[in-house]
């Protein structure tokens, strides 16, 4: 009996594996939070949808889902549906980290789950019959592989095109060589957003002795998808733009004449492929790996192994095209492939760096930190551990920020007390200190040279030119001492001694302070 799929996202890839998984007779469903999107899939096919993938994750009718979401999306939904009993198929990439993927790895083969990764080229006649070459010996020792995948568009602006178009190239080498790369590194422009790479040209450099070129672009004039694999006797040129040449052999060589090389050409010959859509074997074969519980050839070892080199890669960019070892440790912390991280900055594991942000040289990054779109570190910032800053914030030189502490979005920190578009005050800078726990409310100006106190709370919208007490509540243009707040952030009333309503943690308060009471045990040693 054949299993029952749900297909979650019916966006720009998604209609074409809810087409596939419905041809194929296991469509159950489609989940999509978008009602248009829904009503062309149940138009089209008939099938059930529904609006939260939560729904999917209890019912026992389907045994499968197709995850097309956001890459953003990939890991935690993938882990959601295997923890629920489900098998995976997901579009690549599998995740954004390699530890992400490693870890649905582990869950994958911990709770015999079925997880598969949609790396197409896999499934692809021409990449299957080139795998049969190179295993024939037919093309020689192979020496050198070309791959370009260019276009007009579709231009993102929550990945780079790094991240958009080459785990195609990256997984069909890999699965062609056999082998994983001991180096790679990459280079880029951005043209359209400084903050996204419209072009990427990445080397690797394998064991063997093969080296190949990976150039992807979203800037091209015209649509190109190519490979070029060339061996000691034979050139293989695949084309998955041509009809009827997509794959041609050319018995090129090099002839030695009078102890000098010379080019030989001689005719291509066309290799006639089954007429196959890759992505319905692709659909088939994870329907087979469904019902046999055979783990399937683009697992998610191979979706990991590909997060490798990506992460290698984006890693070689950011160092302006340093040769990156695979012996190196991939990074411990997260940054959003449209990010800009400069060398010589410090960033803690388990940190999140989000969409367009930029991070200085010379500024350090505690560990676990949240910071949203668009921020930026400048250089010798120094923020501490579990610090959340929210979108549109810039922490100029001069500011740290001490553990735990939250920057609400679009606030406002400056370093000069009297800028002048015409005065260099470089020298001047004013230390502002935003002690551990602190809280800055939305839209919050902090005029430099001040300390926020340990917990204290600024209202959105205020505008801070003094000091604020440990635990103080200000609000206002300019702000003023407007009551106080507990650690957990819920107002104190009263004075003298006062207990937090929420949280039960005792607090001594007079006119101008606030302390919190430490009760010591009469157990205590």
């Amino acid at each position: 009996m054949l299993p029952k799929i749900a297909v979650i996202g019916n966006g720009y890839w998604g209609r074409n594996l809810v087409r596939n998984f419905h041809a194929l007779g296991v469509l159950a469903c489609v989940c999509d939070s978008r009602a248009e999107a829904l009503e062309d899939a149940h138009v089209q096919f008939g099938v059930d949808t529904c609006s939260s993938f939560e729904t999917l994750l209890s019912n026992p009718e389907i045994q499968g889902v197709a995850i097309a979401a956001p890459a953003v999306q990939h890991y935690q939904l993938a882990k959601e549906f295997m923890l629920a009993g489900k098998d995976v198929y997901v579009e690549k990439p599998l995740a954004l980290l390699v530890d992400q993927g490693q870890e649905l790895a582990s869950i994958a083969e911990n709770e015999h789950r079925i997880l598969m990764v949609g790396h197409i080229l896999q499934y692809h006649p021409a990449i299957l019959k080139l795998k049969e070459l190179l295993g024939s010996g037919e093309l020689g020792r192979i020496q050198y592989i070309y791959s370009s995948r260019l276009n007009w568009g579709k231009l993102r602006i929550e990945e780079n095109i790094l991240w958009s178009f080459a785990p195609h190239d990256i997984s069909a080498i890999l699965y062609l060589l056999d082998e994983k790369p001991v180096g790679v590194s990459a280079t880029g422009g951005s043209y359209i957003n400084p903050q996204i790479y419209d072009t990427t040209l990445a080397a690797c450099e394998f064991q063997s002795g093969v080296k190949a070129h990976i150039f992807v672009s979203w800037l091209h004039p015209f649509k190109e998808q190519r490979m070029v694999i060339v061996g000691e006797q034979k050139t293989a040129v695949f084309d998955d733009i041509e009809k009827e040449r997509k794959l041609v052999l050319y018995p090129h060589r090099i002839d030695w004449v009078n102890r000098l090389p010379a080019a030989s050409k001689d005719e291509g010959q066309v290799l006639v492929l089954p007429t196959v859509e890759p992505l319905r074997k692709e659909c088939e074969h994870f329907i087979e790996s469904m019902v046999t519980r055979i783990k399937p050839r683009t697992d998610a070892r191979e979706g990991v192994r590909v997060l490798q080199v990506l992460d290698a890669c984006e890693r070689s960019l950011h160092a302006q095209g340093r040769l990156v070892k695979f012996h190196e440790s991939p990074l411990k912390y997260f940054a959003d492939p449209t990010a800009v991280i400069e060398s010589g900055c410090e960033i803690g594991p388990g940190s999140k760096i989000w969409h367009f942000s930029h991070i200085m040289a010379g500024s350090r990054i505690g560990c676990n930190c949240n910071l949203g779109q668009n921020v930026v570190i400048s250089p010798t910032v120094v923020i501490g551990d579990r610090v959340k800053i929210q979108n549109n914030v810039s922490v100029y030189t001069g500011v740290e920020l001490e553990d735990d502490v939250f920057c609400g979005p679009s606030m406002v920190f400056t370093n000069v007390i009297n800028p002048r578009s015409h005065v260099e005050r470089k020298h001047e800078y004013r230390r502002t200190l935003v002690k551990r726990g602190a809280s800055i409310g939305a839209n919050a100006t902090i005029v430099c040279g001040v300390t926020l106190g340990q917990h204290c709370f600024v209202a959105a919208g205020a505008v801070v030119t003094h000091d604020v007490p440990d635990y103080g509540l200000v609000m206002g243009v300019p702000a003023t001492l407007a009551g106080w707040v507990c650690v957990c952030g819920v107002s104190l009333s009263g004075a003298g001694e006062v207990t937090c309503s929420d949280c039960g943690r005792d607090y001594h308060i007079d006119v101008h302070c606030c302390r919190e009471v430490i009760h010591t045990s009469v157990f205590a040693a």
